[in-house]
């Protein structure tokens, strides 16, 4: 009996092997798609169907691939050629909110912002807030160990998980973590977990630790600056002022120019790049107000609004950032991260790798932490090799700053040849090593992260 016909057997109408079906899931929001198509995509409503897929899978040696909502960036969800698709995304309950104890289990499924709705009548929110919080999934979160744009003061995925329940590639279910605030029994299997991009097993649940609705209203601060490295060393300013913001947004002169030809605003100074910074609970209003002396100081044309709605209206600037990329072509999204201070060296070799390559490369980062998104615009679906030379370039300017290769896209499919040369080869071995304890087979997710392009 065939993979499919077992599955189907087992599954029933969970299992869709339609062209669409097969076709969607070849690809992320990366741009970049698997060789072939899948054998199925198999729809898990429950965690039985996810370990009932995963033995038949082990069973017959099937690569399995498990998939959210698709949003990545990095290709860690494209499935190819005689792969499993295993979709979460109808796992999407919110299982219990126990404001008491600041935590909530939900399924993987669950949308972020959707979680959030759910939250808000509880007094409670969950923190992570990516960009695609409106289509992205909390299981692709934690996958990807996503970040976003309240990162600076409110922490990443990693922050805000106390526990996860995972299948692994023979079906067994483990739970890790715990609902305690403190828990450091044994190994941290949980943070092992996240950002693991599943590569170690298919999560099924997560405990999550929430934070109250933070009272008042929030502040927004704009400052508008001549070049996009006087913005970068005002974020850093901002940051050894002493001052926390939750929202601190750089656009550089290109991004902002497309964001505005977007919707249609009007056209900003020539080579002007903005900063947009937003500052939240009682203390709102003093920190938006010694924030914006700071970007003053440091040459930016500065304005505080206390409106809530002229606030969302702002960061919807930032926000459309992808939508706007989008218009001008295909996208590579690409993701590093370098310690704040080295927010304007970063900029200058991304203006040097500019001047090289003859391209333009619009950059958009999450200055409150040094987190940066440069986009390299071009036609056609293959990205091609001079962009990969830049992007390498980049790449080594972020690790030789003392940065990372990612933040929070994760690596995937598309960073996987650069790995070994942040970690070094023995890091790079110990690590496949502890993929292999948990999936020996190594039928899950095959090809991403860890494998070496030729």
């Amino acid at each position: 009996m065939s993979v499919v016909a077992q599955l189907t057997a087992a599954l029933g109408g969970l299992v869709d092997t339609s062209d669409a079906a097969l076709e969607e899931a070849r690809a992320d929001r990366s741009g970049h798609a698997a060789v072939g198509r899948p054998l199925a995509v198999v729809h898990a409503r429950t965690v039985e169907h996810v370990q009932a897929t995963l033995r038949i899978a082990t069973a017959t040696r099937t690569p399995v691939v498990v998939r959210g909502a698709g949003t990545g960036l990095a290709g860690a969800a494209n499935a190819g050629e005689g792969e499993i698709v295993l979709s979460t995304r109808l796992m999407d309950a919110v299982i219990e909110v126990r404001p008491d104890d600041l935590l909530a289990v939900v399924q993987p499924g669950i949308l972020n912002a959707d979680l959030n709705r759910a939250l808000a009548p509880h007094g409670v929110w969950w923190a992570p807030d990516p960009a695609s919080r409106e289509i992205s999934t909390v299981g692709g979160n934690i996958a990807t160990g996503a970040g976003g744009l309240l990162c600076a003061k409110y922490g990443v995925v990693r922050d805000a998980v106390l526990g996860v329940d995972l299948v692994l590639a023979d079906g067994r279910l483990l739970h890790l973590g715990h609902r305690s605030v403190k828990g450091v029994t044994g190994l941290d299997l949980t943070s092992l977990v996240i950002g693991s991009e599943g590569v170690l097993g298919v999560i099924v649940g997560a405990t999550l630790k929430l934070r109250r609705l933070v009272p008042g209203s929030p502040c927004t601060v704009t400052a508008t600056f001549p070049d996009v490295r006087s913005a970068a060393a005002a974020s850093a300013g901002v940051t050894a002022a002493g001052v926390q913001p939750a929202i601190m947004e750089l656009m550089d002169a290109a991004s902002l120019a497309a964001v505005h030809a977007l919707l249609r605003l009007p056209a900003p100074s020539a080579g002007a790049a903005q900063l947009t910074i937003q500052t939240d609970g009682p203390a709102a209003a003093v920190e938006a107000d010694a924030i914006a002396e700071v970007l003053r100081a440091h040459g930016g044309t500065t304005a505080v609004t206390h409106d809530p709605a002229e606030g969302e209206r702002l960061l919807a600037i930032r926000r459309s950032m992808h939508a706007a990329m989008a218009s001008l072509g295909t996208t590579l999204i690409e993701d590093v991260s370098v310690p704040r201070s080295a927010m304007p060296a970063m900029f200058d070799e991304i203006a040097r790798i500019e001047q090289r390559y003859g391209m333009t490369i619009p950059t958009v980062a999450h200055a409150g932490d040094g987190n940066l998104h440069p986009n390299f615009i071009f036609e056609g679906t293959e990205t091609p090799a001079v962009v990969w030379e830049a992007a390498d370039e980049l790449f080594r300017a972020a690790i030789a700053l003392g940065g990372t290769l990612t933040g929070e896209h994760g690596i995937g499919t598309l960073k996987r040849r650069w790995l070994a040369a942040e970690i070094g080869d023995d890091q790079w071995e110990l690590q496949r090593g502890i993929a292999r304890v948990f999936d020996p087979l190594g039928i899950l997710n095959p090809g991403k992260v860890f494998a070496p392009d030729a």
